[in-house]
């Protein structure tokens, strides 16, 4: 049996058995998605998708639609893999959770007990400690490259997001990130960054092995997500990467610029082929590759408390609001932010059908997801088109849809 007839048949399987648990109409949540999904393609927002429902810890709708590579006509399946880029961090947050309930790290800890030469400093010259609570959570001071001008420090010092720069090591991105100035005291303020790169070099450190082994033994591999990683496992069934244009999504180019940001940033620069240069450091906020099947995993064992890979109260560290009152302002109004993720405080504010504690977040490849505790809903969305499938109207239209047909 082929591997495609035999996720045609998991795919039958699955649904029958929702039907038969008694999961909210199965049936009428997959007129409402593949309504959506099929508008979205015939409108040529997004150029490929896997879109996946679980609802009481039940799998009750699955999809893989469109294509993997439009020019080779190649459609797009279950087990496709993709650029994970921001999905990487939940993922590298539940590793350094597993360290920190093990007592190898602490919350507490400052970054400088692990990264001895790692002291940024304020723009007065001084250079106060940042701990591993505040590179989780974006409070450590830290930006992004998109977020600056073309001539701003990040770009001076020749920081990666962690999507460029094919061949750049660890030590030295730490070592560019160190030597720019923060942008504001470590806790004072929420600013998304690569945070989570630094992060990535303390689990090295603290675990004694590179991050890509640390993440396999502590969260991959027990989970048993064999596609997940930092290096591509099978080429071939890697998806090709598009970028929002005028008419449809453009093939992405050896170097691919996309707004993205405040209007004064720079925006990304995607260098694709970064996936399979290993000679490049493993980011923690962008750099994994993965399936929607393996993500889904992952979410679903968080939600249900942690299962083989962390205790209860790691998990719900994970998905609850860790910065008070800091705006998170990438969200709008009504959210926090947790580890590896932002948390609904204040659905009226957000404007969300989703209940207060719904954990998500999304990758500038073209990916979003989220986690609604409440209603034991978890969702993941994978599309090969940035940034239409991460912020455009495809997530939100989808999100809607489940929750219209659960309402019914």
């Amino acid at each position: 049996m082929t591997k495609a007839a035999i996720y045609s048949l998991m795919l039958v399987l699955i649904t029958n058995a929702a039907r038969v648990l008694g999961a909210s109409s199965p049936t009428e949540i997959g007129a409402k998605v593949d309504q959506v999904i099929d508008q979205a393609l015939a409108e040529k927002r997004i150029v490929g998708t896997v879109v996946l429902v679980a609802h009481d810890g039940n799998i009750i709708y699955q999809r893989a639609a469109g294509l993997a590579d439009r020019e080779a006509g190649k459609a797009m399946q279950l087990d496709s893999i993709f650029r994970l880029a921001s999905l990487s961090k939940p993922i590298v947050s539940a590793a350094a959770m597993a360290l920190i309930a093990r007592r190898t790290l602490s919350l507490d800890d400052r970054v400088d007990k692990w990264l001895p030469d790692f002291h940024p400093k304020l723009a007065t010259g001084e250079s106060p400690p940042i701990t591993i609570k505040e590179l989780l959570t974006h409070t450590a001071g830290f930006d992004y490259l998109f977020s600056e001008p073309p001539n701003g420090p990040y770009h001076q010092a020749g920081v990666s997001d962690g999507l460029d720069q094919p061949g750049l090591s660890m030590p030295e991105e730490v070592r560019r990130v160190a030597s720019v100035p923060l942008l504001s005291p470590p806790g004072q303020n929420w600013h998304y960054s690569v945070a989570m790169d630094v992060l990535g070099a303390v689990v090295e450190r603290a675990a004694g092995k590179p991050l890509p082994k640390v993440v396999e033994t502590l969260v991959t591999g027990p989970l048993g997500m064999r596609d997940t990683g930092f290096a591509v496992v099978d080429a071939k069934r890697l998806v090709v990467p598009y970028a929002d244009a005028v008419h449809e999504p453009k093939r992405m180019s050896e170097l691919e610029r996309v707004p993205f940001g405040p209007p004064s940033g720079a925006g990304l620069v995607f260098v694709p082929a970064r996936a399979f240069d290993l000679r490049s450091f493993p980011s923690g906020g962008a750099g994994m590759v993965g399936t929607a099947p393996d993500f889904l995993r992952l979410l679903e064992v968080i939600r249900k408390g942690g299962g083989p890979i962390l205790p209860r109260s790691s998990v719900e560290a994970m998905m609850s609001d860790e910065i008070g009152d800091l705006p998170v302002d990438m969200m709008g109004s009504g959210w926090g932010f947790g580890y590896g993720g932002a948390v609904l405080v204040d659905p009226e504010a957000a404007r969300s059908p989703q209940t207060r504690g719904t954990w998500r977040w999304g990758g500038v490849y073209g990916e979003s997801w989220f986690v609604e505790p409440a209603h034991n809903l978890t969702v993941v969305e994978f599309s090969n088109t940035a940034l239409a499938g991460m912020r455009g109207q495809f997530p939100t239209e989808l999100r809607d849809a489940i929750y219209s047909a659960l309402s019914d």
